[in-house]
This record gives structure tokens, C-alpha cells and sequence, in this order.
């Protein structure tokens, strides 16, 4: 997915944050935390607690201001994405019934950060954190999700990871994301029925990026490819319970699934790309698919 070169990106939500990897992570992550916290990977998140940690530094993304920039700049990239994702969102949700308010931020970080949900580093992956309503986010997620797990890339793919947590701020307004704390897995759990959605509405975005305009009326982002749309499908399943088991265990237990199965994922992007935000219910009987 390509940014048109003179849209205006400047009022993404997006700030930078940094500090050492390898820190001991304080207690207090509570339920809340210990989900949002698995993210994509699923992380056991129980080994982090410990001690205190250096304070973080703080870096502008005022470079990032046109299309041009996110089309040169992974970080810059992000905030374009936050722009769309923004902007989509104010004219969707009232289509579903949805007082929206966007998310408070989005933060990528480097190493480690302190959040809401409690301190994560840069292998927790992104994630979400409903307390303060942001998103965090380390790019160099995006060299893993190909060396190690096998995506093709590209920048819809990264920008799908974005659209994909903002989808938890919707659910979280929606008051949807607080039933995957009930503490089960597999593969009909509402764990997983809240990150499949999270994918639909990634991928309903996706199908109207291209029709969303900034302030002055130049759409974000120009028209998909079908490459475009391949690689964003190959990050879906790169991350599904299934192949990751398989990669990291040498089996699958679907039993402890939380996020879906590689098929299933590219499926509810999928189903948001051809019907929309509307379709993406996953909460309905025999809506989960293979």
C-alpha cells in the first residue's frame, strides 16, 4: 500500500519512545495486562516481574509530515497509518452504532517501555493496553514477522499490525474486549473470537484506505495491489496458533489456541475486505470457520 507522496499525515496520533532492552519489569500487570500483553505471539508475560527499571528518552516524529515520508520511513509509515486508521474510523463507526473516540496514542517504542497495562519490552510484540487506551508498538516487530515467521512484508503488512490493534480500541469502546478475560483458550474461546474480529476490521480498513482523504481531501493512501493485498493475507497467517505452535513446539494443541489459525485469520481479514466492519461478527454461532 502506497501514500499518495503530498498527503498530509502530520495529525497521526503517534509518539517515539526508547530505552534498554533487558530490563526487570515491576509488578502489578493484573488480567488485563497479562491479555493484551500476549499480543500476536501469545507471550507468557509471568516472567517479566521484577524490579525497577532507567527512564525512558523521548524523540519528535515531526519529519513525518506527507506521504512521501511514510512512503520512505517505517516510523514515519506508522503515523500515516494512525492518520487513515483515524480518519476511517470517524466516518465508520457510526455505520455500527459506535460513539468513537480515537485511541490516546500510539507509541513506538525501542527496547522497553512503561504503559498502562505495566512495563513490556520489545518481545512482548505489539499489543494494546485498555487503561490508556494505546498502542505500542516496536518496528523491529516487523523484521521478526519475516525472518522468524515467515511474512513476505511490505508496508499493508505492517500497517496491518496497526489497523489490527487499533480494531482492540474499537472493541474495547464497543465494550467487546473484555470478554476475552474470562480466562479460556481453544478454538471457539472468546480470545479468540476478539482477535478474529480485530483482523476483520484490519481488513475492512484495508478495502477503504484508499477512499479516506485528509483534511484537504487528498486520500491517504492510493488504490491496493493484489500484491498488496497478498502480503497483508501473509501476515495474517504467519501469525496464526497453529503455525506458530507448530514452528515453536512441533505440534498443535488446539486446545490452548488464543488468536486463531492462520486460515482462520486470513479468512476475517478477508471477510472485512469484501462486506466490511459490519460482517465482522465472530461472536455469532458457527461464525468461526476452519
Amino acid at each position: 500500500m502506497t501514500f499518495n507522496p503530498d498527503a498530509d499525515i502530520g495529525g497521526g496520533k503517534a509518539s517515539k519512545r526508547g530505552r534498554n532492552a533487558g530490563i526487570a519489569v515491576g509488578g502489578g500487570l493484573g488480567v488485563i495486562a497479562l491479555f493484551v500483553l500476549s499480543q500476536f505471539l501469545g507471550v507468557d508475560l509471568t516472567g517479566l516481574i521484577g524490579g525497577g527499571a532507567p527512564p525512558e528518552t523521548e524523540s519528535s516524529l515531526e519529519q513525518c509530515q506527507t506521504g512521501a515520508d511514510a512512503n520512505e520511513n517505517v516510523e514515519c509509515r506508522m503515523v500515516g497509518a494512525s492518520a487513515s486508521l483515524e480518519a476511517y474510523w470517524q466516518q465508520e463507526a457510526p455505520t455500527v452504532g459506535l460513539d468513537y473516540a480515537g485511541p490516546q496514542d500510539l507509541v513506538l517504542f525501542s527496547g522497553a517501555t512503561t504503559t498502562g497495562c505495566g512495563n513490556a519490552s520489545s518481545a512482548t510484540g505489539p499489543f494494546y493496553c485498555p487503561p490508556d487506551q494505546t498502542i505500542y508498538l516496536d518496528v523491529t516487530f516487523y523484521d521478526e514477522l519475516r525472518g522468524r515467521f515467515g511474512s513476505s512484508g511490505g508496508p499493508l503488512a505492517e500497517m496491518y499490525v496497526v489497523a489490527h490493534e487499533w480494531g482492540h480500541h474499537v472493541q474495547n469502546l464497543a465494550g467487546i474486549l473484555e470478554r476475552a478475560q474470562d480466562g479460556q483458550t481453544g478454538p471457539t474461546s472468546n480470545a479468540v473470537r476478539v482477535e478474529l474480529q480485530a483482523d476483520c476490521f484490519a481488513g475492512a480498513w484495508a478495502a477503504n484506505a484508499s477512499d479516506v482523504p485528509d483534511e484537504s481531501g487528498v486520500p491517504f493512501l492510493q488504490p491496493l495491489t493484489e500484491a498488496q493485498v497478498r502480503d497483508a493475507l501473509s501476515a495474517a497467517s504467519a501469525v496464526g496458533d497453529d503455525r506458530i505452535q507448530q514452528a515453536t513446539q512441533g505440534q498443535v494443541n488446539p486446545h490452548t489456541f488464543t488468536h486463531g489459525t492462520s486460515e482462520q485469520r486470513r479468512q476475517w481479514f478477508m471477510t472485512g475486505f469484501q462486506q466490511g466492519a459490519g460482517a465482522c461478527d465472530t461472536f455469532g454461532e458457527g461464525q468461526l470457520g476452519e
